[in-house]
């Protein structure tokens, strides 16, 4: 009898999605070590052609940048850095004074790091994906043959990739790449991430997919975290109606969060800048649930100041003047390392001196960017909301919330060390609100790299683990009377929401473009339904399980 082949994967963003499948462009066919050694009198001018390649990929990714917006911008831009980093080009032009060829260099180079990134592991291991990415841009132009990337499809169709590097999928086309499948990356990776920004079905970790040749037609659920291929034609358009009814749904939600049975969820915006606070309030978001405030301290030599940071920071104020914004102090340590601050080199960063715990050692820092946030913040109303990240006890809360309050601010810290879960009710004692950061909080209680596309069932947020320490968190600030949000990728999945709101959570704040889909959702069940769905859900073995429990509780009538 014919059965349906189905590949399983980890389910990123929901949703299907029917078509084609395509691969991205072949990346450039280069074996260094066909090279021929350059002579002596010729490599300044090689080392300068490398140098002006690898400008050239990185001015192309800035331009790219320029106009995108939001995460995208982010990570096109971060990707430019890469491809500008003096380490890396001061390696490979160290490799052409010897007589390396630019190409075999580049190679040589990527590899040095890409073995240093994966052994200090966490976010630096991410970046390997991306400097492979730059390695291949700079090697096709020193080469002269086209960059490599997603082709342009005559037909709306589903991308296949074994990873997708920030530059690919930035620039796609909803329209035209309905879905993303990998067969690596994690439920945080850039592409996750810029899927959900694009609001198309993304599944990743999906193990047998290099099987499927481009061309193949394919049905992808990024609910369920599945990929069919050759699936009945009308069942599999069936799915995708439903899916674009649902779509509709979302497209006419206006906010605010609220249950179906009246019950008030605030639905907010994660953002990095100006910019990307602007374009957020094309969505229907209440506010900023995360400003990540990174943007204006990575990739530079020096320190920004005070006037600066204001001037950055009030951006963002008064684009959602009168609405509440939440403003997360730096988040940047070993792993998203400091040019201007001299750090030890750890051998597990994201176990090292990070977010918070900077001010231990650089309490300068901290103290600038407060007395930033706090002259952005006079005059505008409401008094914004301070948070601290990587805080692990109520000694650290107590003392990170000393200075918000003597500037007059509102203070919070986030939830993602489980000690902090572990101990939210004396936290939440010290400070006026917690906010949640499921991408890290599972990574720590799972003790698995969110990288990891071997371990990507591990770094999921609908671990059972990682769910009961978020109950445990919300009851804390129900006991207290304190509000207790959500702010980490988990909150962007519309029916794990549903499971927050059923354990107790107050806010969620997600990429924007994924706010209608969240609200849409909560508008049509009741406090009871998210509750039986969390209840069910904590019963439950696997991420797999929690899905469907869930599912089938919010599908149950209220009170049944």
């Amino acid at each position: 009898m014919e059965h349906t082949h189905v590949l399983n994967g980890t389910p990123v963003v929901g949703g299907h999605a029917y078509g084609p499948a395509i691969w991205p462009g072949e990346r450039p066919v280069y074996d260094p070590s066909d090279a021929a050694s350059v002579v002596e009198d010729e490599r300044e001018v090689e080392i300068k052609r490398f140098t002006d390649a690898a400008a050239a990929v990185a001015g192309r990714l800035r331009e790219r940048a320029s106009h995108a917006s939001g995460a995208a911008a982010e990570v096109l831009s971060a990707t430019a850095g890469l491809a500008e980093d003096r380490g890396w080009i001061g390696a490979a032009s160290g490799l052409i004074k010897k007589g390396t060829a630019a190409p075999a260099a580049a190679v040589a180079a990527t590899e040095q790091f890409a073995t240093m990134f994966t052994k200090l592991g966490g976010l630096m291991a991410e970046r390997v994906t991306d400097l492979n990415d730059v390695r291949d841009r700079v090697v096709a132009e020193l080469l002269g043959v086209a960059e490599p990337g997603v082709p342009e499809p005559a037909e709306p169709s589903v991308l296949l990739a074994d990873d997708l590097a920030p530059a690919d999928t930035a620039g796609l086309d909803p329209k035209k790449v309905t879905a993303l499948v990998t067969r690596l990356g994690g439920p945080t990776s850039h592409t996750a991430i810029i899927a959900r920004q694009l609001g198309i079905p993304c599944v990743v970790a999906v193990s047998g997919l290099g099987a499927v040749a481009a061309g193949t037609v394919v049905l992808v659920d990024g609910t369920a975290g599945t990929l069919e291929v050759d699936p009945d034609a009308g069942d599999a358009a069936a799915r995708v109606e439903e899916s674009r009814r649902m779509a509709e749904l979302v497209a006419d939600w206006r906010g605010p969060g609220v249950t179906g049975d009246g019950r008030p969820i605030a639905v907010l915006a994660n953002v990095a800048d100006g910019r990307s606070a602007r374009s957020a309030t094309a969505h229907p978001v209440e506010g900023v649930g995360l400003f990540r405030t990174e943007l204006a301290f990575l990739d530079r030599a020096d320190e920004p100041s005070v006037e600066e940071q204001t001037r950055l920071y009030r951006e963002v104020l008064d684009a959602f003047e009168g609405q509440k914004v939440v403003i997360r102090t730096l988040d940047a340590g070993s792993d998203k390392p400091l040019k201007f601050v001299t750090q030890v080199e750890e051998t597990n960063p994201a176990l090292g001196v990070r977010g918070n715990r900077i001010a231990d050692e650089h309490p300068e820092i901290r103290a600038a960017q407060l007395d930033a946030i706090a002259a952005a913040a006079d005059g505008h109303q409401p008094t914004p909301w301070v948070m601290a990240p990587m805080i692990a006890s109520a000694t650290e809360a107590a003392e990170f919330a000393g200075e918000v309050r003597r500037r007059g601010l509102i203070a919070g810290v986030m939830i993602e060390v489980p000690a902090a879960a572990v101990l939210a009710e004396s936290i939440l004692a010290e400070v006026d609100f917690v906010s949640i950061g499921t991408n890290d909080l599972t990574q720590y209680t799972m003790a698995a790299d969110r990288m990891s596309a071997e371990l990507a069932s591990l770094t999921d947020p609908w671990q059972p683990a990682v769910l009961t320490l978020i109950g445990g968190v919300a009851r804390a600030g129900a006991v207290v009377d304190k509000p207790v949000g959500v702010c980490g990728e988990a909150a962007a999945d519309p029916l794990l929401a549903c499971v927050l709101v059923g354990l107790g959570v107050t806010s969620l704040s997600t990429a924007p473009a994924a706010a209608a889909a969240v609200g849409a959702r909560l508008a049509e069940v009741t406090v009871d339904q998210c509750r039986a769905a969390a209840e069910a859900a904590l019963a439950t073995a696997d991420p797999a399980a929690a899905r469907a429990a869930a599912t089938a509780a919010l599908a149950a009538a209220p009170g049944s």
